[in-house]
This record gives C-alpha cells, sequence and structure tokens, in this order.
C-alpha cells in the first residue's frame, strides 16, 4: 500500500517550500519593482505578487499536501510561478477517465468555462507510467471583482493499489508570453515525480 504523503519531487533551487506571502516574497517584490519606473509595470508585477498571496491562500484552504514557488528576477524580467499537490478521491462508482477530467478539471474558476485553448492528454512519467494531463489558460478569480489568466498544468498520478485515489500535481504561472518554456518547466519537474514505497525514509519530498 502506497502513503499519498510519501512521494519525491524535485523542485528546483529557485523554488521555495515556503509561505509565498512571506520576507521573501516581500524581498523579490521590494527588487522588482525597484527596477522599473514604469507605473503600468509596476502595477503589473503587484498585480504578480498578489497573486502569490491568493495561491498560497488558496493551497492552504484546500489542504494541499506541497506548495512551493519561485518569484526570480532574471536580466529579462520576473518570473514567477507556482507548483502544488492534492490528494483526490474520485466518488464511489466513477472513474476519473478523461471524458470526467475534461468536465471537472482546467475549468477557469472566474467563468466556470474551460479555457479554448484547454488540452487534455495523456503523458508518460518516468517512474509512474502513462497518466492525464490538463493544461490552459484559465481565468481565476483574485479578488471579488479582479480576474487574472494563469498558464497552467494539472497531472493526476494514480495511487498503485488504490484505484479511486489520486495525486493531482497542479503548476501555474502568469508569465503568459513564455507559454512554451513556462510548460516545458513544469513538465520537466512533474517528470521526477515518485511515489515512496512504506519501507523507504518518511520523507514528504525532496528538492534537488
Amino acid at each position: 500500500m502506497v502513503d499519498p504523503r510519501r512521494f519525491v519531487l524535485d523542485i528546483p533551487d529557485t523554488w521555495q517550500h515556503i509561505d509565498l506571502s512571506g520576507e521573501e516574497m516581500a524581498r523579490v517584490r521590494a527588487q522588482a519593482l525597484a527596477a522599473t519606473v514604469d507605473p503600468r509595470e509596476q502595477a503589473r508585477i503587484n498585480d504578480m505578487f498578489r497573486q502569490g498571496r491568493e495561491v498560497a491562500q488558496a493551497a492552504r484552504r484546500y489542504g494541499a499536501l506541497l506548495a512551493t514557488g519561485t518569484a526570480t528576477m532574471y536580466p529579462e524580467g520576473l518570473f514567477m510561478a507556482y507548483g502544488m499537490v492534492f490528494a483526490v478521491t474520485a466518488p464511489v462508482g466513477q472513474e476519473l477517465t478523461l471524458p470526467v477530467l475534461s468536465a471537472q478539471v482546467g475549468v477557469s474558476s472566474a467563468t466556470g468555462v474551460a479555457p479554448k485553448d484547454r488540452l487534455i492528454t495523456s503523458v508518460d512519467i518516468p517512474h509512474v507510467g502513462s497518466v492525464a494531463r490538463v493544461t490552459g489558460t484559465e481565468v481565476t478569480r483574485l479578488t471579488g471583482d479582479i480576474n487574472v489568466k494563469l498558464l497552467t498544468m494539472h497531472t493526476m498520478m494514480p495511487l498503485p493499489g488504490r484505484a479511486q485515489d489520486f495525486l493531482v500535481l497542479t503548476f501555474a504561472s502568469p508569465n503568459l508570453p513564455l507559454k512554451n518554456e513556462v510548460y516545458d518547466l513544469f513538465d520537466a519537474i512533474t517528470s521526477t515525480f515518485r511515489f515512496r514505497a512504506e519501507d523507504e525514509a518518511a520523507t514528504i519530498h525532496e528538492g534537488e
């Protein structure tokens, strides 16, 4: 039997296993704001960090097993991304088939409909096998009257020996112009996932 809390996921060094609304987030926000005098760019940066706080709060609210993220300044600008792992159990008598996933996963929370670019596929994860994946540009409700667009990737990892139970790896980024690079990064991180057997060390996750 596999405990869903025992898994390995290699997180890049620039990602943090911390509360994204903490001191590190505030430091990078100040750095990003100091790098530009354009009021529109400063407003965009503030919106991105507001999204980071909302993602962290949502992770806690929905009981994420793992919440991680990055806010990193590069010469080209600010890059932000978030990752979460959730335990999900399918209702009795229902399997998480692709048609079911198409109705339930990757739907924009602000609109209740699937994004036009949503793609439902199967991918091969080296230590798991063939699994379902949903990608798309979702519109997420940030506050009562503010919506944001996020590149998202959801990958479903079935628990061995437990047909109704899954871990869902969710990654998101507001850096829309970097769509291809973002999805390549999310795929690379997700591909490191594997479950730990009960006789292995009780580490929940590991970074590089």
